[in-house]
This record gives structure tokens, C-alpha cells and sequence, in this order.
């Protein structure tokens, strides 16, 4: 009994301190403001880098959307890095006034994609903007970069939003990403804290990326995000977040590539937490930044956290019922944390998503739920390789 006592206080502290932040966070990101930015007189010369694999039925299509930019067309250039396009889709992008990079690795890697581009660089660049295959700009997203960058910043994150809602899955994986919008990146520069990164929409100071994208152990990285964070953290960079510059992104669509995204992600959220431990990492990041990143590693996805929940309630009840005494501290307490988890996604979801489609969205949660955990068990299969999830959408 004695063991099961030390266990629940343990737990209890863990996700009363977890949801203590992510209260914090949500109240900032709800109702706290960030700073606009509009356009700069002072012009940056950006590359807007399109990694691409496979993605045939939709690449042509982002390049030409990339390249309807209000930004100066003399000041960016559109660059798709073709890795196993077939050839017509190639030539049909050559005909376009963008730079096609074609490369053909035996493991492909978004991480090597990226490296190449920056190997085979046309010119010099001020910034770099790092856009998925299915991303979409809006028009005045390079001018808000530009001034933000302007304005002293080295790396910026935009608003990726869902370019589409047409499954439950979508739904559900749209809700997702814009409750981590107000909470990890509204609230945590609300708060004057770094933005958390998402993978695309994001831009740098072009050596900046370019010297991250040299390093050999970034290479061979299915989560090469993950890298960039951490070596942002150990040289203290700051990343700033643009909330009305959106990146419109294809959402998941079907539970079987909910399963194998979160295989990728799982896995690379425990490498990343082993990095953040490592001496290297450690010794060399500044400490604000350093614990904030590391405490934001700790924290259990959101399906896995509500699957706890879930199991905790059981038990309350059967400690209830047959007066076990397991529960230390008392029920009611257990009861106050999920209350308050609760609180805090009512806060941090957008008033968009309070309608039918939502409500009938979240009846899949079991079954997602069932999918995360598949994925859980199937962390190894992320160290062989790039697990590439398709995109269906078509605008």
C-alpha cells in the first residue's frame, strides 16, 4: 500500500505542475496580445525551400500558390527539392518560374533534402522559409516575415492553420494543432518565452538554417525539427510567432496516417528529451530557455494524458465503492485536477470549433485514442527511417 501511496503522490504532483503551466499558458494565449507586424520598407532576400517526396498531386500546385506572394517577386525565390518525383511532374514544375532541386537518396530524409538545397544554393539569401509539400502561404505571409525580421528577430514561426475539415480525423487533428497554437505559441510569447517550432511555416536567417543543416547529426534525423530546436536552445535564440501570417496545412484525414504520424512524432519527442539531458546540451543553453523546453518535453500528448484521466477516474470510483483507500490524496482532489484540464481546453479552443462538426469529431476520440497507443507501442519502427504520411486534400 505503502508503494501504491508513494505512486499517487508522485503522479499528483507531476500533473498538477503540468496543468499548472499549461493553465498559465492558455489564459496568455486566450487573452493576451502579440505584436503585429505589417511591412517593412527594407526588403530581405528570402528562399522558400518545398522539400518534396512523392508528393506528385500536389507540389505543382504549392509552387504556383508559393509564387503569388505580395512580396517583391525580385526578392524571393520558390525552391521544390524533387526527391522521387516521378519525371513528368518534374518537368511540369521546370516549367514554372520556380528552382527545382531533384535528389535521389537510398534513405530518404527531409533533413538531407534541406542540406542539398542549401549545397546547391543559386545565390545569397537573407532568410530561409521552410514550407511542407502541402503548405500554402497566405499573400502578405513573406511581407510579416520580412518585418519581423526587420524588427530584430532570427527566427520567426507562423500560424499554420487546417486547410481542411472534411473527415472527423481532420477535424479533430485541426482542434489539436490550434489548441498547441494558443497555448505553446501565443501563450508562451505572451508570457516572453520562446515559440515552439511546428516543422513548416517557419523561417531563419538563411546561415542560421544553412550552418544547423551542416551538422552530420541532423542528416539522418526523421526529426530534424526536433534538431533545429535544440540547437536554437543552445545558442539561446528566441523564436518569435506571427499570428495572422498563416501557413494553411492538409490535415490528416484517416486514422491509419493519424497512427503513423504519431509513430514519428512519439518517437522523436523521446529522442529529443534524451538530447535535452545530454552534457553537451546542457552546459551550453541558457538557462530559461533550457528549462522551459526541458519541462515541455515531460508532458504526455494529449490523447495519452486524457486516457490517464480516464483511468483515474476508474479507479477513484473503485476506491469509492470499496472503500480501498488506494487514493492518496482524496478523490475529490483527482476530481479538481480533471475539472481543471478541462478548463483549460475550453480556454484554448478557438470559438470556430464550437459547432456540430466538433461535437460529432469527438466521438472518434476512442478510436484515435486506440491509434495513439498503437503508435506508442510502435516508437522502434521511427529509428529505421523518414515514415513519409500522404496527403490526399486537393483544394
Amino acid at each position: 500500500m505503502i508503494v501504491i501511496h508513494i505512486f499517487c503522490i508522485i503522479l499528483f504532483i507531476y500533473l498538477a505542475s503540468t496543468l499548472g503551466y499549461l493553465w498559465m499558458l492558455a489564459i496568455a494565449g486566450r487573452f493576451g496580445r502579440l505584436r503585429r507586424y505589417t511591412t517593412a520598407s527594407e526588403k530581405a532576400r528570402i528562399s522558400v525551400l518545398i522539400p518534396s517526396y512523392k508528393e506528385d498531386n500536389i507540389i505543382v500546385d504549392t509552387a504556383r500558390q508559393a509564387l503569388l506572394q505580395q512580396y517583391p517577386a525580385d526578392r524571393y525565390t520558390v525552391t521544390v527539392i524533387a526527391d522521387k518525383l516521378r519525371p513528368e511532374t518534374v518537368q511540369e514544375l521546370k516549367g514554372l518560374p520556380v528552382r527545382v532541386v531533384e535528389v535521389l537518396f537510398e534513405k530518404s530524409m527531409k533533413a538531407k533534402s534541406l542540406h542539398e538545397a542549401f549545397r546547391q544554393s543559386d545565390g545569397r539569401y537573407d532568410l530561409a522559409m521552410v514550407l511542407d509539400a502541402d503548405n500554402l502561404m497566405s499573400a502578405d505571409c513573406l511581407e510579416k516575415v520580412n518585418h519581423a525580421f526587420q524588427s530584430g528577430w532570427e527566427v520567426v514561426q507562423c500560424h499554420r492553420t487546417a486547410k481542411n475539415k472534411n473527415t472527423s480525423v481532420a477535424v479533430l487533428d485541426a482542434l489539436s494543432e490550434e489548441v498547441n497554437n494558443t497555448m505553446f505559441r501565443s501563450g508562451q510569447r505572451v508570457l516572453g518565452l520562446s515559440c515552439a517550432l511546428i516543422g513548416s511555416g517557419m523561417a531563419f536567417r538563411y546561415e542560421l538554417l544553412k550552418g544547423i543543416f551542416d551538422l552530420p547529426q541532423i542528416l539522418d534525423n526523421p526529426g530534424e525539427d526536433r534538431e533545429v530546436d535544440i540547437q536554437l536552445v543552445k545558442k539561446g535564440i528566441m523564436v518569435e510567432y506571427i499570428g495572422d501570417a498563416y501557413i494553411y496545412d492538409e490535415k490528416v484525414q484517416r486514422k491509419e496516417v493519424f497512427e503513423k504520424q504519431r509513430t514519428r512524432w512519439l518517437g522523436t519527442q523521446v529522442d529529443h528529451l534524451k538530447r535535452f539531458l545530454s552534457k553537451d546540451v546542457r552546459s551550453q543553453a541558457p538557462g530559461k530557455i533550457y528549462w522551459n523546453k526541458v519541462f515541455q518535453c515531460l508532458f504526455l500528448p494529449r490523447l495519452l494524458l486524457m486516457a490517464l484521466f480516464f483511468l483515474i477516474a476508474v479507479a477513484a470510483a473503485l476506491d469509492v465503492l470499496f472503500k480501498g483507500g488506494w487514493l492518496i490524496p482524496a478523490w475529490e482532489w483527482w476530481l479538481g485536477l480533471m475539472l481543471v484540464y478541462a478548463a483549460i481546453l475550453l480556454t484554448a479552443i478557438p470559438a470556430s470549433f464550437y459547432n456540430r462538426d466538433t461535437l460529432k469529431a469527438l466521438l472518434k476520440i476512442p478510436l484515435l485514442l486506440v491509434s495513439m497507443l498503437k503508435a506508442l507501442a510502435g516508437i522502434k519502427k521511427n529509428k529505421a527511417g523518414f515514415l513519409h504520411t500522404p496527403k490526399e486534400f486537393s483544394r
